[in-house]
């Protein structure tokens, strides 16, 4: 084993996949671990692709714990993830030592759905718990961990050759993952909508990834997180049932878009609407969303033949929703008002962040959509 190490250090993961796959989590003998440490510095040396492909094949297996502990032993975690290696007896609770975040982190990754990204996820959702842990009277707190973890993961990938949608898949899950606790009965239908459409594609991971992010050892508190999330997937099937009978664009819209480009009643008003469920049809836009979001999709894409320029700029820089005639001056634009259907704190009525808002930054149309800043403030996903 030490000459098949010399030769390819990538055998180190192997060995790591080995003990994941095998059914018991057997490590090797102490020769071959030691034979790993000596040599695990090459890792740095190694091919992304295949240092992901490699980790991969680990994360996916049953014992996944065990192989993550050898990793951890031979110094592989250091190397490839020091932000992990970080949480290796990190209290999470204040005198509980076995609930450090490197031991929670292990049985979360070891109880995920076997899908590969959401794994990823698991492996480094609680990254974000170093730099942002407090102590307090009241006990140990990691405030914004999801959010600082997820721009940790931009550091992160770079060691591994992850495809983009893979990246926005990851980062988008670390950053939203402690989403599903806020929920509770006093959530409106409105706030549930928000909610689903803001998860979009990822809802399902995400649903998953937080099931397997409950560790209590407390089975009362285990059995209370879990009827949460169900009851939160329950009630958005049911909306997207209810929802799926109703017309696919709001009432109203007509007039929005008569009064936004000042146009007349006309057959044009038609054509519009219908190109307009076109486009839900093929998943182009969302379904029933409030006026402003189509009438900024008819100014963005020029369907409205000879309208005014200046207007139609003006509405792709406000949402789709202008200031009315004899407003009462207030200086919070397209952002009037706070949505309060919605308990997630610092959401605004338009569906924006408030620290990540596309109506305030729009990127210069020769911005790097690879570059980390520019894709936190434009993705909308995020």
């Amino acid at each position: 084993m030490r000459g098949l190490i010399e030769a390819d250090p990538i055998v180190i993961l192997e060995i790591a996949g080995a003990i994941a796959n095998d059914g018991e989590g057997r490590w090797p003998p102490e020769e071959v671990t030691q034979a790993a440490a000596d040599h695990v510095h090459r890792l740095a040396e190694a091919d992304k692709g295949r240092l992901k492909a490699a980790v991969e094949h680990c994360i996916m297996g049953r014992d996944v714990d065990e192989a993550l502990e050898w990793l951890y032993e031979v110094g592989a975690l250091a190397l490839l993830f020091p932000e992990l290696r970080a949480t290796v007896d990190l209290v999470q609770e204040t005198g509980r030592q076995h609930k450090d975040v490197w031991a929670h982190t292990k049985q979360v990754v070891r109880q995920t759905v076997r899908r590969p990204l959401v794994r990823w996820a698991a492996l480094l959702h609680d990254i974000g718990k170093v730099p942002t842990r407090t102590f307090t009277d009241e006990g140990v707190h990691f405030h914004g961990h999801a959010e600082v973890g997820a721009r940790m993961f931009d550091r992160v990938h770079q060691r591994f050759a992850f495809a983009r949608d893979e990246r926005q898949t990851i980062r988008f899950l670390v950053k939203h993952h402690l989403r599903t606790n806020q929920y509770g009965d006093q959530w409106t239908d409105s706030a549930v909508r928000r909610f689903h459409r803001e998860m979009g594609p990822h809802m399902t991971d995400l649903l998953d990834l937080s099931r397997a992010d409950i560790t209590s050892k407390r089975p009362g508190r285990r059995k209370s997180l879990l009827e949460q999330i169900a009851a939160l997937s329950d009630r958005v099937e049911h909306l997207v049932f209810e929802d799926s009978k109703l017309p696919p664009l709001p009432g109203g819209v007509g007039n929005a878009i008569m009064d936004a480009f000042e146009i007349p009643p006309s057959r044009l008003i038609g054509d519009l609407k219908r190109k307009l469920e076109a486009s839900i049809e093929s998943g182009e836009l969302e379904a029933r969303r409030e006026d402003a979001y189509y009438v900024a999709y008819i100014a963005r894409h020029g369907l409205v033949p000879n309208a005014d320029p200046e207007r139609v700029a003006a509405l792709v820089a406000a949402g789709g929703q202008l200031d009315a005639p004899g407003d009462d001056g207030d200086d919070e634009g397209i952002h009037k008002g706070v949505d309060h259907d919605d308990p997630s704190p610092g959401v605004l009525a338009c569906g924006h962040d408030p620290e990540n808002d596309p109506c305030a930054h729009v990127p210069h149309r020769d911005a790097d959509p690879e570059d980390p800043d520019v894709r936190d403030r434009h993705d909308p996903r995020d």
